[in-house]
């Protein structure tokens, strides 16, 4: 990356983060360029180098904040999409510590954009990526599980509300019981008690 590319980059997460900050704050529809470009420390002639809209912003953020989520996952969980009509059916259990601790620990680690986005899922467009998540992931293990079609969305809805469940309560103790705590919490009200 040279440093033009750096800078536009640069720029580009005070922007994201500006948003996220002011989303703390307020509902989306009434946040403003001026008041992005002060949160940033950007002049707003910056802002419009970088997008036309306030909702263009609003989509690289959401990207932001996923390529930030998945930098928490080795390589080897990030591909097990590829590969879930021909891997084992024990691995495609993924309330497990090799794929819970990285999802915690970004959630410790960054505790006010988790629940920023939390509060403004639908605004942050997350719905569309759960969507695309249930149709190239969840679906096709569901389908290897032998899950009747017709109630696919009723078990990923109770596994999604119940771990977010767990999570909201997580973050309003302020994270204080440990990302292990936590997983075996997770785990044990899906699979009950194994030991």
């Amino acid at each position: 990356m040279n440093k033009s590319e750096s800078k536009y980059f640069n720029t580009a997460v005070k922007f994201d983060k500006a948003l996220l900050s002011l989303l703390k704050k307020k509902p989306f529809e009434y946040i403003t360029v001026c008041e992005i470009c002060k949160q940033a420390g950007v002049n707003r002639s910056t802002f419009y180098l970088h997008y036309e809209t306030v909702g263009d912003l609003l989509n690289e953020t959401t990207r932001y904040v996923l390529k930030d989520f998945l930098s928490y996952f080795s390589a080897e969980t990030k591909s097990i999409a590829r590969n879930l009509k021909s891997c084992e059916l024990d691995e495609l259990i993924f309330v497990c510590d090799k794929y819970l601790t990285p999802y915690l620990t970004y959630i410790e680690a960054k505790k006010e954009i988790f629940s920023t986005v939390l509060r403004h899922n639908k605004t942050l467009g997350f719905e569309d990526v759960y969507q695309r998540m249930f149709d190239n992931i969840f679906n096709p293990i569901l389908d290897r599980f032998h899950y009747p079609t017709s109630d696919r969305r009723y078990v990923m809805m109770y596994y999604l509300n119940g771990i977010t469940a767990i999570i909201t309560e997580w973050l309003k103790d302020d994270c204080k019981k440990s990302t292990a705590e936590i997983s075996e919490i997770i785990q044990y009200c899906i699979f009950g008690r194994m030991k």
